[in-house]
This record gives structure tokens, C-alpha cells and sequence, in this order.
């Protein structure tokens, strides 16, 4: 029983702590759902590797606020996004479209991996090469071996 209350309080505590406030979210579960959706998508420009969802900076608040207002003025998704992209630039977005001027951020990460297997493979098989290369043993070496061996 002991591991059980153990584990449901890990659980509890490793969950992640959203720093939405009572006071910001909205009476309506349908657009507070929506509100989180798009919340979680969106980076927090002053903590940057965080959603404003899970941040505690005022700045992530008033975008938080931004996109509830946004949404109960009847903006879809997608509107909601394109309003805080025209105001913060494509940064803010969590995870960047793909287009022309983003296709180095899409393609460097394969690029590396490729290139990261490659490197592996040619020095795996230039060790191969330099282990197979050992000749056989010549007559006065065998016999010198057996000699040893004998001892």
C-alpha cells in the first residue's frame, strides 16, 4: 500500500505545474480547451524554451490573455496563432512552420544524424581494415610462441 501512495504522490509532483492562474481561465471548457491548445504551442519569450502555458513571466500572462480574449471574441485556432505571430514574429511559435525561409531548421537535425552515422561507419570500417590487415605469424615467431607456451 505504502508503494502505491508513493507512486501516486511521484506522479503528482513530476507532473508539469501550469502557471495558468484561476482568475485567467475561462468559464466556457470549450474555449478554455482551445485556450490550452493553442497556450501550449506558443513560446514564452522571456523564459524561450518554455510554453507561456507553463510559465510564470508576466509575459507569457498577458499572451495567455491575449489568446483567451482572442477566442471569446469568436477568432478561431488558427486567427488566434496568426494574431500572435503578426505581433511577436515566428519565434513565439513553439514549433516553426515549414517554408522556404525555415527549410535549415527542418533539414539540419536529419543532416546531422546522417552525417553523425557516417563518421561512425567509416571509422568502424577503417578499424576493420587495419584489424584484418595483421599478417601471419612468420616460422621464428611460431616457434618462439611454442616455446613459450611450453613453459
Amino acid at each position: 500500500m505504502r508503494w502505491l501512495v508513493a507512486l501516486v504522490l511521484l506522479l503528482t509532483l513530476s507532473a508539469p505545474a501550469l502557471a495558468v492562474r484561476p482568475d485567467e481561465i475561462l468559464a466556457d471548457p470549450a474555449l478554455e480547451s482551445r485556450a490550452r491548445d493553442i497556450s501550449t504551442g506558443l513560446r514564452c519569450l522571456v523564459c524561450q524554451n518554455q510554453s507561456i502555458d507553463d510559465s510564470e513571466a508576466a509575459l507569457a500572462r498577458d499572451l495567455r490573455l491575449i489568446v483567451r480574449e482572442r477566442l471569446v471574441a469568436g477568432d478561431s485556432d488558427d486567427q488566434v496563432r496568426s494574431f500572435v505571430v503578426a505581433r511577436y514574429g515566428e519565434y513565439v511559435l513553439l514549433n516553426p512552420v515549414l517554408a522556404p525561409h525555415t527549410l535549415l531548421l527542418w533539414i539540419a537535425g536529419p543532416v546531422m544524424l546522417l552525417g553523425g552515422v557516417a563518421v561512425v561507419f567509416l571509422a568502424a570500417r577503417r578499424k576493420r581494415r587495419v584489424v584484418t590487415g595483421v599478417s601471419e605469424l612468420t616460422a621464428e615467431e611460431a616457434e618462439a610462441l611454442r616455446e613459450l607456451e611450453g613453459k
